[in-house]
Formats: C-alpha cells, sequence, structure tokens
C-alpha cells in the first residue's frame, strides 16, 4: 500500500509533458487512495517560488525540493538536483527518473497500471531526460512538443486529464511534419543568429522549428564557441520566459542568477515583470551576467525601463 498523507491539494510545474504527467498521475492516485477529487494546480519556476506553501498537506511533483516545503503532511515528488534533506516532509527523489516514472512508480503500487501508461511514462521520461539514444527519442520529442505547442492547460482540457489519451494523438502528425520541414529550415537560420550574451552564454535567436533541439543540434555540433545557449519568448501574458542549455551542467548555475531553476543541463526563469519584450530581455541578461560592464556602460533600453517603472511608483 502507497504510504502517502492526504492532500489538499496537487502542485506541478506548468511548462512541460512531465509535468502534465506527474500531476494528472498524481491526482489519480489520490482519487484511489482518498476516493476524491483534488484539485491540480501548476506553475512555471518563477510564479513557483512567489507562491506560500500554506496547505497543511499537499503533494508536490516536478518542481524542485526547498526548505520552504519541508512540512509536516507534504509529499515532494521529484528528480531536480537538490542540497536540502527533509526532516518534516516525504521526498520521493531520483535523479535518474523523471517526476511522471517517480509517481507513476507509485500509481502501479496501488494497482493503478495500464499498457497505455506503460507507453506515455516511457516516452515523456525520454524526452524530459533527454535520453538521445533510446530508439524513441524522435518521437518522445514530438509528444513533449505538445505542451510546448498547445500549453498545458489547453491541452489539459482537450484530453479531459486523460493523458492516455495523447497516445497516436492526430495532433502528433502536426509535431511530425513540422519537425521534418521547419526544425532544419529554423536550425540553419539560428545557426547564423547567435549573438553574445557574456563570454559563456550565447542567445540563441529562433524563428521555427522545436527550439529545443535546434539548441542541442548547436551545442552537439559545437556550432558556437558558448557552453550555455539561452532562448527566449514571450508568453501571451506578456511574461518573458529564458530557457538555458548546455552539455557540462553549467546552464543551471546561470538559471539560478534569474532565480530560475531545472536539471543541470535544461533549466529556465521567468524573467521579471518589467521586462516586456525579447529585446528587453536580452538587455537584462546581458546586464545581469555582465555587471562590470553594465556599471561602465548603462544599457539604455534598460535605463528608460526602470526610469519609467520609478516614476509609476
Amino acid at each position: 500500500m502507497v504510504d502517502l498523507p492526504r492532500p489538499e491539494v496537487i502542485l506541478t510545474h506548468e511548462s512541460d509533458l512531465d509535468g502534465l504527467v506527474s500531476g494528472v498521475l498524481l491526482q489519480r492516485l489520490a482519487r484511489k487512495l482518498f476516493k476524491d477529487d483534488v484539485p491540480l494546480e501548476a506553475y512555471h519556476y518563477h510564479t513557483w517560488r512567489q507562491r506560500e506553501p500554506r496547505e497543511n498537506a499537499a503533494w508536490v511533483c516536478d518542481l524542485s525540493f526547498e526548505t520552504r516545503l519541508d512540512k509536516p503532511n507534504w509529499a515532494i515528488i521529484d528528480h531536480h538536483a537538490t542540497e536540502i534533506l527533509p526532516r518534516k516532509a516525504r521526498l520521493i527523489h531520483d535523479l535518474n527518473k523523471s517526476a511522471g516514472l517517480l509517481c507513476y512508480e507509485l500509481c502501479r503500487a496501488a494497482g493503478l497500471q495500464t499498457p497505455e501508461l506503460d507507453r506515455l511514462v516511457h516516452v515523456n521520461n525520454v524526452a524530459d531526460l533527454f535520453l538521445e539514444d533510446d530508439p524513441d527519442f524522435v518521437i518522445a520529442n514530438d509528444y513533449a512538443n505538445l505542451v510546448k505547442v498547445y500549453g498545458f492547460w489547453n491541452l489539459h482540457a482537450l484530453i479531459g486529464g486523460a493523458v492516455e489519451t495523447l497516445l497516436n494523438h492526430p495532433l502528433l502528425q502536426v509535431m511530425e511534419v513540422k519537425r521534418r520541414i521547419e526544425d532544419p529550415l529554423g536550425l540553419e537560420w539560428s545557426r547564423r543568429n547567435v549573438q553574445q550574451i557574456s563570454p559563456t552564454v550565447g542567445y540563441v535567436d529562433t524563428v521555427l522549428g522545436n527550439t529545443n533541439l535546434i539548441v542541442h543540434q548547436l551545442l552537439e555540433s559545437k556550432a558556437t564557441p558558448y557552453p550555455v545557449l539561452v532562448t527566449l519568448f514571450r508568453r501571451n501574458n506578456g511574461s518573458v520566459i529564458a530557457s538555458f542549455r548546455s552539455r557540462n551542467g553549467a546552464a543551471l548555475a546561470v538559471a539560478e542568477k534569474f532565480q530560475g531553476g531545472g536539471h543541470a543541463n535544461a533549466c529556465g526563469a521567468t524573467l521579471p515583470k518589467a521586462i516586456r519584450s525579447v529585446g528587453d530581455g536580452i538587455d537584462y541578461l546581458k546586464q545581469v551576467l555582465n555587471p562590470n560592464v553594465a556599471q561602465k556602460e548603462p544599457l539604455n533600453s534598460l535605463e528608460s525601463l526602470f526610469a519609467n517603472i520609478e516614476v509609476k511608483k
């Protein structure tokens, strides 16, 4: 029998397929264990760090274990690196398994296993851990791209929370066509449009294609002199997201400078609310990562941007 506290809420990562799969699986597990429909909430890293852990009991998946989560009747199921040891919370942690796989192992122990979930959890694990040598690597990234393209809650609504219906979903045909046609064009364009943010970080401009795979290929082929590559995109609500990638574990330290998090080689951060465009985001990245240069030669766009904020205050 699975020994977990009864949760008031289930909290997961909004940015990727692993957050969707693990969050939905935990909802299913709570329904089996406690005969209760526990609400699901999803967060990007920036908003997650601002959320108070106010509940008396909660389950958290695909979001790093932190001291503030070390509370009685809290369970954290995660695979991100952490140096915090739990004193009060229940931590289920494995760097070599996706959050989706960790949650599915709990589901299997409770009798919630199906061939469809076996397959979906496998491709999610391959995509989230970026297991390049797995024979399902290409199709796994098509699955992962569904959340990137259509959004967490849009996809959740479309499938009615039944994640196994993503298997062989018609939208995968769209992902396959995008991969075949857009990715090669996008890769070649991005290769010619990399600019320096700092001596160790390069910004990759993208116009089409799977951004993660494009950046991966640039790093794999050593097409740039930068060990860390960053991409930026603006969400519908106006916030700007930075995604950092590397091959040597250097990306996470850069993301943490922007209050972000994730894996050693794949992580992200939401830039401050004052940053409302990709151009402003590039300037902000340069300012933070080149503090000595910024002090000597302030960036005009950011000076005016933050000056306007002060005036409004």
